[in-house]
């Protein structure tokens, strides 16, 4: 796979950072057609990105035949992004706190962080075959 593929509402890019503008211009344009407030669009956009990236990056470590797959849906006032991607997973208890000392002038480590504190909720899972992190926010 060379380009994203888009089926419905759901996009799979190839484990590269030159397709998160794709991510971007998917997520946002799911979300205006649900006519979302631009404030959260933000907020879940931002999200996304930085949880994507660190598919791409972290999960996947930039392998081009590795995958990443975004899908978003729309439930009750609610909306639901799933990512998933086909690395070896991570244990998000074991991040650092970005706020810690040793930590503020480091230029990484933020992203789990950030999500946190954007979203409503944020839920990772692994499994032998990747990782797939849940994310909600309310859009009312």
């Amino acid at each position: 796979m060379h380009e994203p593929i888009i089926k419905g509402n759901m996009i799979t890019i190839p484990s590269s950072l030159e397709y998160l503008t794709n991510i971007d211009d998917f997520i946002e344009g799911i979300l205006r057609g649900y006519e979302v407030d631009e404030s959260i669009i933000a907020d879940i956009a931002i999200s996304v990105s930085e949880l994507v990236n660190n598919s791409v990056s972290h999960g996947n470590k930039l392998d081009s035949s590795k995958t990443v797959s975004v899908s978003i849906s729309q439930k009750n006032s609610d909306v639901e992004i799933v990512i998933t991607d086909q690395g070896q997973g991570f244990d998000p208890q074991t991040i650092s706190n970005p706020l810690d000392e040793v930590n503020l002038l480091k230029d990484t480590g933020r992203g789990i962080f950030i999500v946190n504190a954007l979203m409503d909720t944020v839920d990772v899972k692994t499994t032998e075959s990747g990782t797939t992190t849940t994310i909600t926010k309310s859009i009312v």
